[in-house]
């Protein structure tokens, strides 16, 4: 069954017009989403603790700020775009006391909900919008004239027209001109945190890790390494992009094509694939859930640590570090 799709001439900002909505969160993608949907003249206002360094960055964008407990008061939609493990928090102690009937409640990623960090009351919407790029690209693409793709969920429909609402507010990011398609909360995190932790952060590291130190490790300089298993790997995934694996080996050369469709099975195997599906089942079960909770609990934004540093202190991060002063303008 082909996902539903909808696009730019689909959807209207009207039913929006007439409503406030607070963006609770002004990090990079709460600042993208509000500076859209504002440039797309909806009545947006931002909710942030009086302390939050980003009050005045909001301020300075054309925003009226308010504390988040007022803003929400003050909001028929509330869209939070705090951290996952901060929305609960920010949720019961000063977003649930405002939720009167009919009021919305919006998100960009379906965690908080889909393992009931929060529970909403019957008697509102709850809907999420989820942009499919970093909140820098939201905003740029917005800029351009176009946007970036988004999923698009119905989690609660109290009023009726949850699913207008949430096409609307796609709409106003920029997401309808690309398109948008229609998931579940549930497969939102499930497919977003396997994406996260097989291929595009973990996947990705260990792979690039894992074959730079079999070239240094085979006598090859680290340098020559660096180049061959993490630099040239942003020109390949681009190319990927654009054209999709396909098109990727039509513009390689014959060697690397050969070789990649041959021995590229060999490495990433039918035990990898196995290995895929234990994380994928420690994602649906909850236990990876429960297991970062648990650790964020104890030791917060320091949950990482421990394996930052050991990654820091890799070969490939420490001649990374000089490979790319020589080769970014001004060593950036």
């Amino acid at each position: 069954m082909s996902a539903k799709k909808w696009f730019d001439a689909d959807v209207s900002l009207e039913q929006l017009r007439d409503k406030t909505i607070a963006v609770v969160g002004y990090g990079i993608q709460g600042r993208a989403q509000a500076n859209n949907m504002k440039d797309s003249g909806l009545n947006v206002i931002i909710g942030l603790y009086k302390e939050a360094k980003s009050w005045k960055l909001a301020e300075n964008d054309g925003h009226v700020v308010k504390e988040v407990k007022e803003a929400s008061n003050m909001a028929d939609i509330i869209h939070i775009l705090t951290p996952d493990m901060e929305q609960a928090n920010v949720y019961k102690n000063e977003i649930e006391p405002s939720l009167s009937q009919g009021k919305t409640l919006n998100f960009s990623h379906g965690a908080a909900i889909h393992w009931k960090w929060i529970v909403p009351p019957n008697n509102i919407d709850v809907i999420m919008v989820a942009p499919k790029g970093p909140g820098q690209r939201v905003r740029e693409l917005y800029q351009e004239g176009f946007g970036t793709p988004s999923l698009i969920a119905v989690y609660q429909d109290f009023s009726g027209n949850a699913l207008n609402t949430v096409l609307g507010l796609a709409k106003a990011i920029g997401s309808t001109k690309p398109g948008v398609i229609e998931t579940t909360f549930k497969e939102e995190v499930e497919t977003d945190w396997f994406g996260e932790q097989v291929d595009l952060c973990g996947g990705a590291h260990s792979l690039v890790l894992n074959a730079f130190e079999t070239l240094v490790e085979a006598g090859y300089q680290p340098e020559v390494a660096y180049y061959e298993c993490l630099h040239e790997l942003k020109l390949i995934v681009d190319l990927i992009y654009k054209y999709g694996i396909t098109g990727m080996y039509n513009r390689v050369s014959e060697t690397a094509r050969y070789g990649g469709l041959t021995r590229g099975a060999k490495v990433i195997n039918n035990q990898v694939k196995e290995n895929m599906k234990q994380v994928l089942e420690d994602i649906q079960s909850g236990e990876f859930a429960n297991e970062w909770v648990s650790i964020y609990k104890k030791d917060g934004k320091n949950s990482f640590a421990r394996f930052m540093n050991q990654l820091e202190k890799t070969q490939l991060e420490i001649i990374g570090k000089d490979m790319r002063k020589m080769m970014w303008k001004n060593g950036e």
